[in-house]
C-alpha cells in the first residue's frame, strides 16, 4: 500500500508540476508579447520626439544666425562709422 500511495503521490506531483509548467511558460510568453507591444510604441514615441526635437533645434540654431547676422551688420556699421569720422577729423 505504502508503494502505491507514494507513486500516485508522485503521479500527482508530476502532473501539477507540468500543468504549472504550462501556465508559467503562457504567462511569459504574455509578458513577452506585451513588452514588446511596449517597446513599439515607445520606439515610435521616440522618433516622433526625437523628429519635433530636431526640427526645434534647427529653428533655433537659424534664429541664432539671424541674430548674429543682425549683430554682425550692426557692429560693422558702427565701426565703419568710426572710421569715416577719423578719417574727415584727421
Amino acid at each position: 500500500m505504502d508503494t502505491t500511495y507514494r507513486s500516485d503521490l508522485r503521479e500527482l506531483n508530476e502532473m501539477n508540476f507540468a500543468r504549472f509548467d504550462a501556465k508559467l511558460e503562457q504567462r511569459i510568453a504574455k509578458v513577452k508579447a506585451d513588452l514588446r507591444q511596449e517597446m513599439a510604441g515607445l520606439r515610435t514615441e521616440m522618433r516622433a520626439g526625437f523628429a519635433n526635437l530636431r526640427g526645434d533645434v534647427k529653428a533655433s540654431a537659424q534664429e541664432l544666425k539671424a541674430d548674429l547676422l543682425k549683430w554682425m551688420f550692426g557692429a560693422w556699421a558702427t565701426l565703419l562709422g568710426a572710421i569715416i569720422a577719423l578719417i574727415k577729423l584727421g
